[in-house]
C-alpha cells in the first residue's frame, strides 16, 4: 500500500470562487425577473453557463456552506445549524485546489465551526464562535459578524463614524457611499491580490450581501421604489406547525404590507449593488488580460423567503430558501457559452466539478455530480430527476438541555428534507409527518397531493435518495487478493 501525495503540478487556468450570501434564485434580469437589474451577472450568463434551477442543500449559512463545500448532503457531513462542528474527516474545496498546486485564499467568510476534537480545550478561542475558517484556506480579507472589527476600522480611517456592532456597522450602509460598502471592501482586497499573485491563482470571494440587515449601500438604497414592490406570496389556509413556528421567530415577515415592501426594495438594491462589485473585477480580470485565463463560479450559500409564505430570512421547506442562482464561466470550453441549463443541479455538485476542472479525480465522499458535460455543451449519462434539501432546527433545543443519551431522542426528530421534482415537492419530517405538495397544479406551494399513490411514489423516491447516498468511504473496496475495487481517496494498491 502506498500513500498518494499532493499533486505539485501547475492547473493552466485561475479559478475564483463567488458566494453571493441570501441571493434568490429568481432575482436575476437574465431569468426574466421583473424589478432586478443585474447586468454583470447577465453578461457572465451570457458567456459562460447559467443553471437555471440549481438549488442550496441546507439552510441556513453554515450547513448550506459545508455542503458547497464538501459536496456532501447534510445528512453525511451532519454540520445541522449555526454552530455545528464541521467534522475534520471531510475533504473539502480548499484542500482540492492544494493538492492540485494552488494556494487557496479567502476574501471575507466560509462560517466552518472547528471540529472539537482539533481545539486544545474549552478556552480554545476556536470555540468561541461558528465563524470559523475552512481549512486549507490561506486568508487574504476575513470578515466575521461577531468581530466586523477589520472593515471598521477601515471606515473608521475613512473619517466615518461606525458602531462596533455588525447590525449597526453594515446596517448603516446607505448612509455612506457605495464605494466604501463592505461588497467593495472585498473586492478592493481580491482585486489587489490579484495584482500581487504570479499564479496559479485560487481565491474564494465570500459576499455578504444581500443577507441582512435589509440596508443597501448608498444610492442604492434608492435605487428600488417600496411602491413598485410585488405581492410576496400569501400563506396557505393550512399549515404544518414548523411553518407557524418559523412565524414565531426573527423569520416572521412584517404584517404590514408597506414595512414588507421597503424590505423588498433594500434587497433588490443590496442585489444590484453585489453586481455592480462583480462587475468592478469583470473588468479587473479584463484590464489585466486574465478573463479568458480565469474560471468564475457564482453561487449562493442559500436563498431568501422575502416575504413568501409570511417568511423572510431563510429555513423551514418552501423552494424560496434554496432556489439558488448557479453560473459557470470555463474560458477553455467556449462551445456551450451563452446557454441555460434546465436540469435540476445543486450546490453537492461545485466540488466535483472544480475537482475535474483542476485534473483531480472526484472525491469518494461527494453526493454531487460534475457538471463538466454541461460546460461542454454535452448531454452527461446520468442526472438526477429531483432537487433536495435538508433543514435541521435541533440548534435551538441543544442549549435547552440536557438531553439524557441515548434515550431521549427529541433532537433526532427535529429536522427534514425535500424532494422536488417536475410536478411534486415531498417533505418528510423527522417526526415522521410528511406534506405533498402538487407543483404542477399551483407552483407556489400551497396545493396539497391528496392522492395517497401519489405520496407512497414520493416518498418512495427519497427513501431511495437516501440509500443511494450512504456514506461510501470504504464501501467500495472488498479486502480480498491484496484489495479489490475502488481504493479510499489517498490510498491505492501498489
Amino acid at each position: 500500500m502506498t500513500v498518494v501525495h499532493a499533486r505539485s503540478m501547475l492547473v493552466h487556468v485561475d479559478v475564483i470562487l463567488i458566494t453571493l450570501d441570501q441571493f434568490r434564485g429568481d432575482c436575476l434580469s437574465a431569468a426574466g425577473h421583473p424589478l432586478a437589474r443585474t447586468p454583470n451577472l447577465d453578461r457572465l450568463a451570457a458567456e459562460g453557463v447559467r443553471f437555471a434551477r440549481h438549488y442550496s442543500q441546507a439552510a441556513p449559512c453554515s450547513p448550506g456552506r459545508a455542503s458547497l463545500y464538501t459536496g456532501t448532503y447534510q445528512m453525511n457531513h451532519r454540520v445541522v445549524g449555526n454552530g455545528a462542528p464541521l467534522d475534520r474527516r471531510l475533504d473539502n474545496v480548499a484542500w482540492a485546489a492544494r493538492r492540485a498546486g494552488y494556494v487557496p485564499t479567502l476574501f471575507g467568510y466560509t462560517d466552518q465551526a472547528v471540529d472539537p476534537r482539533e481545539a486544545t480545550g474549552p478556552e480554545d478561542p476556536r470555540l468561541l464562535t461558528w465563524e470559523g475558517i475552512l481549512p486549507g484556506f490561506e486568508v487574504g480579507l476575513k470578515f466575521a459578524t461577531h468581530d466586523p472589527g477589520v472593515w471598521v476600522r477601515w471606515l473608521r480611517d475613512l473619517g466615518y463614524e461606525v458602531p462596533d456592532d455588525y447590525e449597526g456597522a453594515v446596517g448603516g450602509e446607505p448612509g455612506r457611499p457605495a464605494e466604501h460598502s463592505l461588497s467593495a471592501w472585498h473586492t478592493d482586497g481580491l482585486i489587489d491580490w490579484i495584482d500581487a499573485q504570479a499564479g496559479p491563482r485560487f481565491a474564494h470571494l465570500s459576499q455578504l450581501r444581500p443577507h441582512p440587515p435589509y440596508a443597501a449601500a448608498g444610492h442604492y438604497a434608492e435605487l428600488y421604489a417600496p411602491e413598485d414592490m410585488p405581492a410576496p406570496i400569501a400563506m396557505g389556509e393550512t399549515r404544518h406547525r414548523l411553518h407557524d413556528s418559523l412565524r414565531r421567530s426573527v423569520l416572521r415577515a412584517p404584517d404590514d404590507p408597506a414595512e414588507m415592501a421597503k424590505i423588498q426594495a433594500q434587497y433588490f438594491g443590496m442585489v444590484h449593488e453585489v453586481d455592480a462589485q462583480l462587475g468592478r473585477l469583470w473588468k479587473a480580470l479584463e484590464h489585466r488580460g486574465l478573463w479568458d485565463d480565469t474560471l468564475i463560479i457564482v453561487t449562493a450559500d442559500h436563498g431568501e423567503q422575502l416575504g413568501d409564505h409570511g417568511l423572510i430570512q431563510k429555513g423551514g421547506f418552501f423552494e424560496a430558501s434554496y432556489h439558488i442562482p448557479c453560473i459557470i464561466r470555463d474560458p477553455r470550453r467556449p462551445k456551450a457559452h451563452g446557454t441555460v441549463v434546465e436540469r435540476f443541479t445543486e450546490n453537492v455538485d461545485i466540488l466535483p466539478t472544480l475537482c475535474e476542472a483542476m485534473g483531480l479525480p472526484v472525491p469518494a465522499q461527494c453526493d454531487g455530480l460534475p457538471l463538466t458535460p454541461f460546460l461542454a455543451g454535452e448531454d452527461p449519462p446520468w442526472w438526477r430527476e429531483a432537487a433536495h434539501w435538508e433543514f435541521d432546527w435541533r440548534g435551538a433545543a441543544i442549549p435547552l438541555g440536557p438531553h439524557q443519551w441515548p434515550w431521549d431522542r427529541r433532537l433526532e426528530r427535529q429536522n427534514l428534507a425535500v424532494r422536488r421534482d417536475e410536478t411534486t415537492a415531498y417533505v418528510q419530517f423527522g417526526d415522521g409527518s410528511a406534506l405533498c405538495f402538487d407543483l404542477e397544479a399551483d407552483p407556489t406551494w400551497r396545493t396539497p397531493v391528496t392522492d395517497p399513490a401519489v405520496i407512497l411514489a414520493k416518498a418512495q423516491g427519497m427513501l431511495a435518495w437516501r440509500h443511494q447516498h450512504l456514506d461510501r468511504t470504504l464501501t467500495g473496496l472488498l479486502v480480498q487478493d491484496g484489495g479489490v475495487g475502488r481504493w479510499p481517496d489517498g490510498v491505492q494498491a501498489g
